[in-house]
């Protein structure tokens, strides 16, 4: 989203090839494993990255000084991604939070046939979970 009334120039929407960038461009320490087959379209592809995205936001958000893992997987028809992270080490800032970031996650999700969930670890982290069936763009 551009801010002002400025017109900005249009830039590709990001994809897997991109995942490694915003890892390393987070502003919080994410560990990034696993893999997916490299026949997963385009859509699965965009709702996988902003599913991190939106994630690691929130970490850097609300969990200050928390460490992240980054999971991509398969599970026999399905393709994912789960982020999880650590409690915080230092106390958050009253940053609002609308659960807006979530809800259009979810609305991905459904688009695609697939889930989103998120919510508290047992350890005090935070887990947002994908689940995208495979072929479902």
């Amino acid at each position: 989203r551009a801010s002002g009334g400025h017109a900005t120039e249009l830039t590709p929407q990001p994809t897997l090839a991109d995942l490694r960038k915003l890892v390393e461009s987070s502003g919080t320490h994410v560990e990034l494993s696993g893999e997916l087959p490299p026949a997963v379209g385009t859509p699965a592809q965009r709702a996988l990255y902003r599913t991190v995205q939106e994630a690691l936001t929130n970490v850097r958000k609300h969990a200050p000084g928390a460490t992240a893992c980054v999971e991509l997987w398969q599970d026999g028809d399905g393709i994912g991604v789960t982020v999880t992270n650590t409690p915080p080490t230092r106390p958050s800032l009253p940053l609002p939070g609308s659960q807006q970031g979530l809800v259009g996650l979810r609305e991905r999700a459904e688009l695609l046939h697939g889930t989103l969930d998120a919510g508290p670890t047992t350890e005090g982290g935070y887990r947002v979970r994908l689940r995208i069936p495979l072929g479902a763009d």
